[in-house]
């Protein structure tokens, strides 16, 4: 298996794009044409996937919102199908998964074995031994929450930790500590766009999942600006409600096409400037 991070480097030369659609299909958003389909959680995610392929680099599914409809199995084909079809684009299961070290363990397998993610998103607020499972499997990438895009992120990540903040701390272990194996990013909100440069600064060779564009407000410009590397890439840029509902008619997909390319192009021509 290729190692993710090379996976990464490939599907951002495929695509020319930085961005990652996210995959959070809301029971009370299906349009029309789907909502009494029994099979609308895998259709509607697979015909997003198919439609926005050409402009993003990833795709994230949550698997929150694929669990809480009872829809795991929809989540297993609809990863199938993204790897079959779309071999040269990254999966990140967005699983924000953090416990001991025997749960964790188990947690992995469901990431890496079950859905068959190139990489996975992990709290590591527990401590190393809440990481070390998903570490296990060098080929696999794992996205350590660092400084979230939420803004009750400040209540603990912003705390400080000597002379650092806690997110600081994180960034700096994930940077040397905890990547023995060349496979740890970090997850970084494009709603804070200072927080992210000094996380770069921090951890200058680490790959980010950036999410918080899109309708959580995140300026393209200013993500790009902070957290690009120095060939321009470093990133996968998350954009979820923004390009999945686009339209709540029939032309669900095409909507989400339309919006996924604005958001790359605009993306791309913040890499440019």
């Amino acid at each position: 298996m290729t190692p993710y991070l090379d996976h990464l480097k490939n599907a951002h030369a495929h695509t020319n794009s930085l961005l990652c659609v996210g995959l959070d299909p809301d029971a009370q958003r299906y349009p029309a044409t789907l909502e009494n389909d029994p099979d609308r959680v895998f259709l509607f995610c697979r015909e997003i996937v198919d439609a926005t392929a050409p402009y993003c680099a990833a795709f994230k599914p949550q698997i929150a919102y694929f669990a809480a409809q009872r829809a795991e199995a929809a989540l297993e084909r609809l990863c199938q199908h993204i790897r079959s079809k779309h071999p040269k684009h990254a999966l990140v299961l967005d699983a924000k998964r953090g416990d001991i070290g025997a749960t964790a363990k188990q947690y992995a397998i469901e990431a890496y074995e079950r859905y068959q993610a190139h990489a996975v998103t992990v709290n590591p607020y527990m401590g190393s031994d809440s990481i070390e499972p998903y570490l296990d499997s060098p080929a696999h990438g794992v996205y350590l929450l660092c400084r979230t895009s939420n803004a009750g992120g400040s209540d603990l990540q912003f705390l400080n930790v000597g002379q650092d903040k806690l997110f600081e701390r994180v960034a700096q272990k994930a940077a040397v500590e905890w990547n023995r194996n060349g496979q740890v990013g970090l997850v970084v909100g494009a709603t804070f766009p200072a927080e992210l440069a000094r996380v770069c600064a921090l951890a200058p060779t680490l790959p980010l999942l950036v999410p918080g564009i899109g309708a959580q407000g995140g300026d393209i410009e200013a993500t790009v600006k902070a957290g690009r590397s120095a060939d321009g890439t470093g990133m996968l840029i998350n954009s979820s409600r923004a390009i999945l509902y686009a339209s709540s008619a029939a032309d669900f997909a095409a909507a989400a096409a339309r919006a996924a390319q604005d958001t790359h192009e605009a993306i791309n021509r913040a890499r440019a400037a």
